[in-house]
């Protein structure tokens, strides 16, 4: 694999290579080493990396890094627009063909995990751009008569699309919005198509206990590197506070310390114990990923693993 400069992508299901797992398991870092021995490009596949003017609350890569490796979908957004899933897949899928084409090997890091199976498991998306006043007032109706009385409205139009949402307001709200715009249900708009990729699916895990102290840390260095006045700046230049980007974690637990309702410590008391909970669920969806393969990052030996799993992924895709 050393020295390689091109893959072969002529065949018709040419290599993806998708890096996942909780946060802080060093999903970037190990990209970045993949390229000294392939000739790789990072699609990113975390939600809050898209948006600009904000470095240190994300962990984004380094101007640094990404001179080392080509990097794609970093800082393409300003924190009061909102990526879509749709408009993700699309993006990548134009990207994946595109690298396919100089003869370089895609590899999709992040742990944002709707955004990566909508990829990898070519999720059909119905393509209704947003309606800010629908959604407005489909809002209006939850505040007043609770989030269940659209919930029910859904289940009357739509019961196959209501059993997967479940209670998830934001994804009712869609639902319904979804259904006035086309007035056809949901549930008859999605689906799943093959993918035109053999995408290898590659969980970093660590044990808990090691990666809730890496956690633990990260937020310290957050701290310490000015995230609260890197918040302060993003509202300062007119980032309303209930903007989607401000409600990732590491910046919504912000707020608060600057209206004076919270001390530092609470800060980042509130950061640690969210990203706790978040790796929960991080580590609950990658149990359920079908075709998993799993690299716990703190034994010996694991970026050689990852290294052959990737090569013999590359080897079982190339055209004979």
């Amino acid at each position: 694999m050393a020295g390689a400069n091109a893959i072969d992508t002529s065949t018709p299901n040419p290599p993806l290579i998708v890096l996942t797992g909780p946060t802080a398991t060093g999903k970037t870092a190990a990209a970045i080493r993949l390229a000294a021995e392939l000739p790789v490009e990072i699609i990113n596949g975390d939600s809050r990396l898209f948006y600009r003017g904000m470095d240190i609350g994300t962990a984004k890569p380094t101007r640094e890094e990404r001179t080392v490796v080509p990097h794609h979908l970093i800082d393409t957004l300003d924190p009061t627009e909102t990526m879509t899933v749709a408009r993700f897949q699309d993006e990548v899928y134009a990207l994946i063909e595109e690298i396919h084409d100089h003869h370089r090997l895609p590899v999709l890091v992040g742990g944002t995990q709707q955004y990566i199976n909508a990829v990898i498991e070519g999720w059909r998306i119905p393509r209704v751009p947003p309606e800010p006043a629908l959604r407005a007032r489909l809002q209006q109706e939850a505040d007043e008569h609770g989030r269940d009385y659209l919930l029910a409205r859904l289940r009357a139009l739509d019961p196959d699309a209501a059993a997967p949402i479940g209670s998830n307001l934001r994804r009712i709200i869609r639902a319904l919005e979804v259904i006035e715009v086309t007035g056809r249900p949901v549930s008859e708009q999605q689906g799943k198509t093959e993918v035109p990729f053999a995408p290898l699916l590659i969980g970093l895990t660590m044990p808990r206990d090691l990666l809730y102290e890496r956690i633990d840390r990260r937020v310290e260095e957050m701290l310490d590197a000015g995230l609260i006045d890197e918040v302060r700046a993003l509202l300062h230049a007119g980032v309303p506070e209930d903007a989607p980007a401000l409600s990732s974690i590491g910046y919504r637990q912000v707020l608060p310390h600057l209206h004076a309702e919270a001390a530092v410590e609470e800060v980042a008391e509130h950061i640690r114990n969210d990203t706790h909970r978040l790796v929960r669920h991080q580590q609950t969806w990658l149990r359920k990923s079908a075709g998993l393969v799993e690299i716990d990052v703190s034994s010996e030996g694991w970026f050689e693993r990852l290294r052959d799993h990737i090569a013999r992924h590359i080897a079982r895709h190339r055209v004979p």
